[in-house]
């Protein structure tokens, strides 16, 4: 029982910037949850840290081992990326619109509203206070919307609304440090870099680009021939010019744009030139001038995401029509201009050796990796547009499909949380899936009126099955055979029935008085069991022809039903919060569990009364048996998960599906000052009209426009659960609700394990425990060693008869590092016929695990099966070899 939280599917990326990590490594944002994909593996993985809403703002380490993650309410988590774990925790004062670790890592630059905070990073220090804010700058006028570190960490790029971008110095020499003014824009800043000499790695250029496409090219003044600034040269100092007025404040000096100084005032605010040598010499030497100012495109397009990559010297922007430009610097060549969607791009980025570019569209919920040199996609990945509505596991458990309103079918695979094939044909919503027997063939059913049966071989729709006037249908079972298929309506409140080989309507099953919501055939016989919204369950028989076996009344609405694995048992929910069990066979009740009061938590911002009194509505959708039949999963119109132990009819443990604030439900105590004459605080619209949707924050599309006159709940939708599915195998189960498709398991291959090593685990200890003859524990410390002379040795060290019992012992988490142990054993050692039998006794005892892991594993196997079959190769021809030579002997001899 002990599920814990494994991967995030379906869940479409819906704004916030995504960062590149180890040239691989893709990080997004997903709700209030960090994505990482590696785009070689082709794996995806979400991070188990939640934060409090959904994230607005990433930034990563050069190193790509801490990660920053900065949400709505300006909450940030501080990540370890390679343990998944969260290290730190610190709340901003002000929203945070960018974020950058300084190029040696030590430092973190924070756009916090008007003010520039540089903080010390914590890395793995374990201090009461991990943060440490250096220095603080307030000269901005306006918000700050983009940040970049020179090569040295010693100056910092900020540019805001107010137009302007201002270059700050972090020097400890420098007491009295004035930024320098970068002006000329018409529109807000979007991007401002460092660009760098190639030969020196000096600073020689500067690059801004505002929202209306012009990017400015600036120059020092006074700069050395290998593009340095920092070198010390002969400090001239500057008359003051006549007319100037005085300035208040005493510790600025003040720049045009081009870099003239203006003014020199003391700390009294007097005329004076009393600065050091050091602080005049910064103060002077950062003059810099207008190079060459260039548009990337006109009106009506608005440039909304850029980045810069300071090695190959190129830029890349994105525009709100979804065009991508991608130009070479200093001398605006453009490279590719392409049109990637027609929404606009939110984020793009280079990798670390820029030959990849990535970009999202908010509106699409996509992310694109794409390569400029080759002209080809790395990576589509899409999630859904809207709500996931059903889910299906295929019978090996492998595969995970889902379907949701934005008429879209997904196939994933489980182990790497990717998409390998969509289905589009569906024109409305799909509501049910179901795979068959087979394992390569799907079926679903839509609001459209058809249900569709899909290949997964050759990723096509091979048979529709439609009715003679459209309906809409809500629910699809099928027979243990697969030779007939069955899907309820929510109109008309009928069964069809319909041949699998034929594709022909066989029978209309009518009766109930409601849309019938739940299908499922008996796993034991052919009976089909429906529930419906008419206060009733009807059990079938569908082969013989004799319409309603038996009807099971309730007194609420009925919303689903599900058999247990054995078929004796038949569980259903109704409205009232309950979850009712019958025998089938003998048409009794066996017992209830009222589950209102389990389900029950989380308030609406409409909500009159508290969460603890309010459950009206608080029912369960969704139901579904474990493998073996002794608890079930129950969701519906809340936060929680609750399973149930059926023997006893207790609640063994109820799952908090998220902790997002972002959504509606969540929270149990709502704030009365947010309560207004108008409403809740929270559904009033007065966001800024300037707000780049996407950009400062994540949106969620909505499927209908509001109606005139009606209170809509603005970017807050409801939480609840709409699926629940358990696998096969009973190791993992999968729930389908308002944030995405949670995938939970109890498999330790899924469960980061950090390395177990400690002082006892030496190879002193692994020769000390063959001597006693300790051959499993030895074998499992020179495992964890991860010595491959000390794993061969204690792999040859085991007895024959003592094999099965070693393999047993060994943790999962080890098979990987045994198999390539036993690969190359095959192919350099004489025995045989002992390394064979080890690997006939693993894949005996872990067979199951080897198949839920195939994915990770897939090398190692590969190259035992090439041992293997070269062996093979080997034996034949020797065997074949002395067979003619013994058939010729015996020949010779009868001659003889």
């Amino acid at each position: 029982m002990n599920y814990r939280f494994q991967n995030l599917l379906g869940a479409p990326y819906r704004g916030g910037n995504a960062v590149v990590v180890n040239n691989t490594l893709l990080i997004s944002p997903v709700g209030n949850r960090v994505s990482v994909t590696d785009l070689v593996k082709s794996e995806t993985i979400t991070l188990p840290s939640q934060s409090s809403t959904n994230l607005r703002r990433l930034a990563a380490s050069p190193d790509g081992v801490f990660l920053l993650a900065i949400d709505e309410s300006n909450r940030c988590l501080f990540i370890n990326l390679r343990r998944r774990a969260v290290l730190h925790r610190i709340t901003f004062k002000h929203p945070v619109a960018a974020a950058k670790f300084s190029p040696d890592g030590q430092l973190i630059a924070v756009a916090a509203g008007k003010l520039l905070q540089i903080w010390r990073s914590p890395g793995f220090r374990k201090e009461f206070f991990p943060f440490e804010l250096i220095r603080t700058f307030s000269d901005c006028n306006d918000k700050i919307t983009s940040l970049d570190w020179s090569p040295d960490s010693d100056y910092v790029l900020a540019g805001s609304k107010d137009l302007t971008v201002r270059l700050f110095c972090l020097k400890k020499s420098v007491k009295y440090n004035k930024p320098f003014l970068f002006l000329g824009h018409r529109d807000v800043i979007i991007g401002a870099f460092f660009g760098t000499d190639k030969k020196t790695n000096k600073v020689c250029r500067v690059y801004t680009v505002s929202r209306d496409g012009a990017i400015f090219s600036w120059g020092c003044s006074e700069i050395d021939g290998n593009g340095n600034f920092d070198e010390p040269v002969e400090v001239i100092s500057e008359p003051e010019s006549p007319g100037t007025p005085d300035q208040v404040q005493g510790n600025n000096v003040e720049a045009d744009s081009g870099g003239t100084v203006k003014k020199r005032k003391n700390f009294d605010g007097k005329d004076g030139d009393t600065l050091d040598v050091e602080d005049r010499f910064q103060l002077h030497r950062l003059k810099w001038e207008l190079i060459k100012k260039d548009f990337f495109m006109q009106a009506p397009a608005k440039l909304t995401a850029c980045d810069y990559h300071r090695g190959l010297d190129m830029i890349v922007v994105g525009f709100s029509n979804g065009v991508f430009g991608l130009y070479q610097m200093p001398d605006f060549v453009c490279i590719h201009l392409l049109s990637i969607s027609r929404e606009k791009i939110t984020t793009a980025v280079f990798n670390d050796l820029g030959n990849w570019l990535t970009f999202g569209c908010a509106r699409l919920g996509q992310l694109l990796v794409w390569e400029w040199k080759s002209e080809s996609y790395i990576l589509k990945h899409q999630g859904h547009y809207f709500d996931v509505n059903c889910l299906a596991y295929s019978p090996d458990s492998q595969l995970l499909a889902t379907g949701a309103d934005d008429n879209k079918i997904k196939v994933w695979t489980v182990s790497s949380g990717f998409c390998f094939v969509t289905f589009s044909e569906h024109t409305n919503a799909v509501t049910a899936l179901h795979f068959m027997a087979s394992n390569h063939c799907l079926l679903s059913a839509s609001l459209d009126g058809t249900v569709r049966a899909w290949d997964l071989f050759r990723y096509r729709n091979f048979r529709t099955f439609t009715t003679p006037t459209s309906k809409q249908f809500v629910s699809l079972a099928s027979d243990q055979s697969g030779e007939v298929i069955c899907a309820g309506t929510l109109d008309s409140f009928e069964i069809f029935v319909w041949s699998m080989k034929t594709g022909r309507l066989l029978d209309v099953l009518s009766g109930h008085e409601g849309p019938v919501h739940g299908l499922m055939f008996s796993p034991s016989n052919a009976i089909l069991a429906s529930s419906s919204w008419d206060k009733t369950v009807r059990l079938w028989d569908v082969f013989e022809g004799k319409g309603a076996v038996e009807t099971f009344p309730h007194t609420h609405d009925v919303l689903t039903a599900v058999y247990r694995p054995d078929g004796k048992q038949l569980a259903c929910s109704t409205l009232d919060g309950h979850i009712h069990f019958w025998d089938p066979i003998e048409g009794l009740l066996m017992y209830t569990i009222e589950g209102r009061r389990d389900i029950a938590g989380g308030r609406l911002m409409t909500d009159r009364r508290s969460a603890a009194n309010s459950t009206s509505g608080k029912c369960f959708t969704t139901l579904c048996y474990s493998a073996d039949g002794s608890y079930i999963l129950a969701g519906g119109n809340s936060k929680y998960i609750c399973m149930y132990d059926v023997a006893d009819q207790v609640l063994l443990r109820r799952f908090q599906i998220t902790h997002n604030l972002s959504l509606d439900g969540v929270l149990d105590i709502l704030n009365s000052k947010n309560m207004t004459e108008s409403g809740p605080l929270n559904l009033i619209d007065d966001d800024n009209s300037d707000t780049e949707e996407g950009i400062d924050k994540q949106v969620r599309n909505k499927l209908a426009y509001d109606l005139p006159g009606s209170m809509p709940n603005h970017g807050r939708p409801v939480i609840r659960t709409k699926c629940l599915r358990i696998s096969p195998t009973g190791r993992s189960w999968a729930a389908a609700t308002t944030e995405g498709v949670l995938i939970y398991s109890m498999d330790e291959s899924f469960i980061f394990d950090p390395t177990d090593l400690d002082i006892d685990v030496t190879p002193e200890a692994v020769d000390a425990a063959l001597k006693e003859n300790q051959t499993s524990r030895a074998l499992i410390l020179s495992l964890r060693l991860n010595e491959d002379g000390l794993i061969k040795k204690c792999i040859i060290g085991v007895g024959p008869a003592d094999i099965p019992a070693v393999a047993s012992s060994v943790p999962v988490k080890y098979i990987q590092r045994l198999v390539e142990a036993l690969a190359y054993l095959l192919e350099n050692s004489p025995h045989l016929e002992f390394i064979l039998r080890w690997c006939q006794e693993l894949c005996k005892i872990h067979g199951h695990s080897i198949q839920q892991n195939s994915r990770n594993l897939l090398p190692a196997l590969k190259s035992l099966q090439k041992a293997i079959t070269r062996l093979h190769q080997d034996l034949a021809d020797t065997c074949s070899s002395n067979e003619y030579l013994l058939r010729y002997l015996c020949s010779a001899s009868d001659a003889k």
